[in-house]
């Protein structure tokens, strides 16, 4: 027998066009029982939720959602189109085709991608819905000109009546599932109504542009997926992979961890991998948004998607094909839509208590004038008729949706990630920036500038120091390693190595414990003298962070280290500035070398700071400032999560994709203003869409009760509306969050652990 435990389900859902498609597709599942924590993402097409088979089979949860006129179909199979005859079916939408075969593989990762040609949209049944009843308005109005009005009055029952059904069928099973408040309810209703008064012409009128409108919707709709659904076309469907000395061409999903293939110059990368043989020029602009190719060499990484330029590359794969940097930047896209803004969580209750409020309103216009003051019925029954109409809440339910999902989407090709609306919101009200310094606000690089021997030779100190240090991940302890490899110096023998959090690493070295640290760890051990503080002191004062080497309790020499800020981080905290917002530099490392830091970059600073004092930091700001936190992603993990917005740098890391709240995927500092300014406009974008919604239902409402506009005015206030909020949202599709900016830096993966801490107290 199967299991029949609860578990988390997905499926594909087509046809949902707007905010209140998705609402349905919720209501109808949610009475369900068994059924919890459902979450419907409308740009993704993806419902999911935890279902108890015991209670109700995945099959119920299809019919239910076939039941009010959608077509479903477990994620990564083949979709089927939606069951409401003027539901737009799949494919409908632009580059919304159906999934190849050769495709499967990715599919658990990805929306099916889009390989068949997409049918025009007078080949959709909206579409057809549209030319029906657009035919038979003009035959209708054309009888006029030859039959007796009697006919054409019937001619016009008629259009409506065609044009009408399968909105009354939808709107019926809507009812059925408990969701009387729908637009194709107010729709049958007041076409209905129409009819009933007399107003048939109008009443035809009013179904053709409905159909219009949901074919305009329907099309936007797939304009802000085509932008997100494109990410998955960056990979190529084939790789040339190395077998027993041949190279055959197999299909790119199929790719396992440790094969190797080849990529010719032109070619995109098919995998994320590391480079085992050739040097060539990488654009990864498609995955970064960085427009200088990076140079790579035996032992670099590269990213499915990237474009090879310059000469043949061998590539050991790293990941495989669902769990590859586009991948995960398409399921991190898809994934923050369910992470709804304030915003958007507080126009979805007001939508519910708008729409039966609209509906009483519209009850009381049409009874109370002619029940009180003598009006004519016939005449007030009309207003209230165009009143159900403006009362569609459509407009207002899409408008926060629609351009999330568009500054998401400008974000991921701008290498700029963001997890869902609620962190957009958050970024955008930013006051205060705080920076890591090592790997943030410099290269992450430092180099050995200086050693200084106090006993034994130069040779004999890098070797303890190496010893120690092997293995490390932190930049200073692979700066130690680099810097003995230079120079020819075996690393000695360890064991027993670790990190001592904020203050260095230490191991035991031929039978003592050898500690390499910073000038406090020497100080809480005594031993730092005099003389020897001096010496620190005077290499601090050049902006280097020193390291002493101590065997026991007794210091054997120092080690001097620089690593220089990156070259658009002046620049970047000047940025930050003209947005009006103040920055903060927040390091472990010793004063002198965060002020000679801090100075050169024009921003405050605080030192000497271990892990848990960046997060009091931290929250002392939080108080009363906004505050975005940007770290390397494990390092200061809990600082990021102490900010009201966590930011990783990185490039394609498990880290920059997984931790925080949001990843900068090209190591630019200037990316940090990037993020802030893509932020407010969309909050801005979302406020002009809330604007354009009760702005138009205000003016229509007030002019309708008036008597001023009629039936056919009032539908376009609701598609109307619909349409010009989600076509608003789709100019964050063009704005750019930053223009040349400054010098380019190729990336590079940064990855680190609990020895990160290694090697000084710096971070």
């Amino acid at each position: 027998m199967a299991d029949r435990s609860a578990g988390q389900r997905e499926w594909r859902v087509t046809g949902m066009d707007c905010g209140s498609c998705a609402a349905k597709v919720r209501g109808a599942v949610e009475r369900l029982p068994g059924v919890a924590e459902v979450e419907v993402a409308l740009m993704a097409e993806r419902l999911r939720l935890t279902l108890d088979e015991a209670q109700t089979s995945p099959e119920g949860v299809e019919k239910a959602v076939r039941g009010v006129g959608f077509g479903i179909a477990p994620w990564g199979a083949r979709p089927e189109k939606p069951t409401g005859g003027f539901v737009l079916p799949d494919g409908a939408f632009p580059g919304a085709a159906e999934p190849s075969e050769a495709e499967s593989g990715i599919e658990a990762a990805t929306p099916p991608s889009e390989e068949a040609t997409a049918p025009s949209w007078y080949g959709t049944a909206k579409g057809r819905l549209v030319l029906g009843t657009g035919a038979l308005l003009g035959v209708a109005w054309a009888s006029r000109l030859f039959f007796p009005a009697e006919i054409a009055h019937w001619a016009f029952v008629l259009a409506t009546l065609i044009g009408l059904v399968p909105v009354a069928k939808r709107a019926f099973a809507m009812a059925r599932a408990r969701m009387p408040f729908t637009i194709e309810m107010l729709m049958t209703i007041a076409a209905g109504g129409a009819l009933v008064i007399g107003e048939a012409e109008e009443a035809a009128l009013v179904v053709f542009l409905f159909a219009l409108g949901e074919l305009l919707e329907g099309v936007s709709a797939g304009k802000a997926r085509d932008s997100i659904r494109a990410l998955s076309k960056l990979v190529p469907k084939t790789a040339r992979v190395e077998v027993g000395g041949d190279t055959r061409e197999v299909s790119a999903d199929r790719l396992q961890v440790g094969q190797v293939v080849q990529v010719r110059p032109g070619d995109r990368v098919p995998c994320d991998g590391e480079v085992i043989d050739g040097t060539s020029g990488v654009d990864e602009s498609p995955v970064t948004g960085e427009s200088v190719p990076s140079p790579k060499e035996p032992g670099a990484e590269v990213f499915a998607g990237s474009i090879n330029a310059e000469a043949l590359l061998r590539v050991r794969v790293a990941n495989a094909a669902e769990d590859n940097t586009i991948a995960r930047i398409i399921r991190l896209v898809e994934e923050a839509e369910s992470a709804r803004a304030p915003t958007e969580r507080f126009i979805d209750r007001f939508s519910r208590v708008y729409m039966p409020a609209v509906v009483g309103a519209a009850l009381l216009v049409a009874v109370m004038p002619p029940l009180f003051f003598g009006q004519p019925r016939g005449e007030w029954v009309y207003r209230a008729l165009a009143l159900l109409l403006i009362g569609c809440p459509c407009a207002l339910v899409i408008s926060v949706p629609a351009s999330i999902a568009s500054a998401l989407s400008t974000g991921a090709r701008n290498g700029l990630l963001m997890k869902g609306g609620a962190v957009i919101e958050a970024a955008a009200r930013t006051t205060h920036v705080a920076f890591d310094k090592t790997g943030t606000l410099t290269h992450g690089k430092p180099r050995v500038t200086d050693v200084s021997v106090l006993s034994g030779s130069v040779d004999d100190l890098m070797a303890l120091a190496a010893g120690v240090e092997n293995g490390a991940s932190h930049p200073l302890g692979q700066a130690i390693c680099a810097e003995a490899e230079r120079r020819g110096v075996d690393a000695a023998a360890a064991t027993g190595g670790r990190a001592l959090p904020g203050k260095g690493a230490e191991a035991s070295i031929d039978g003592a414990i050898v500690s390499v640290g910073s000038p406090r760890l020497a100080n809480e051990r005594g031993a730092l003298t005099d003389d020897l503080r001096t010496r620190v002191s005077a290499l601090e004062a050049e902006g280097k962070t020193v390291v002493i080497v101590l065997c026991g309790d007794v210091p054997r020499g120092l080690i001097a280290l620089r690593d220089e800020p990156r070259a658009d981080a002046a620049d970047a905290v000047a940025q930050l500035r003209d947005l009006g917002i103040s920055s903060i530099m927040l390091t472990g490392d010793n004063p002198r070398t965060a002020l000679a830091i801090a100075e050169g970059l024009g921003i405050a600073h605080r030192s000497e700071l271990m892990p848990e004092d960046k997060v009091t930091a931290i929250r002392d700001l939080t108080t009363d400032a906004r505050v975005m936190m940007i770290g390397d992603g494990i390092n200061d993990a809990p600082a990021l999560a102490a900010a009201h917005v966590g930011v990783a740098m990185g490039s394609g890391t498990d880290v920059a994709l997984e931790t925080a709240d949001a990843a900068i995927l090209r190591n630019r500092v200037s990316d940090v203003a990037a993020k802030i300014r893509l932020a407010r406009a969309a909050m801005s974008n979302i406020r002009q869409n809330i604007a354009i919604a009760l702005g138009l239902k205000a003016v229509f409402l007030v002019t309708t009760v008036l008597g001023i506009t009629g039936l056919w005015i009032a539908i376009l206030a609701d598609t109307g509306a619909t349409v010009l909020v989600t076509m608003n949202a789709l100019r964050l599709l063009l704005f750019r969050p930053s223009g040349a900016g400054p010098v380019a830096e190729p990336t590079s993966r940064h990855t680190s652990d609990a020895t990160s801490e290694s090697a000084s107290a710096t971070s």
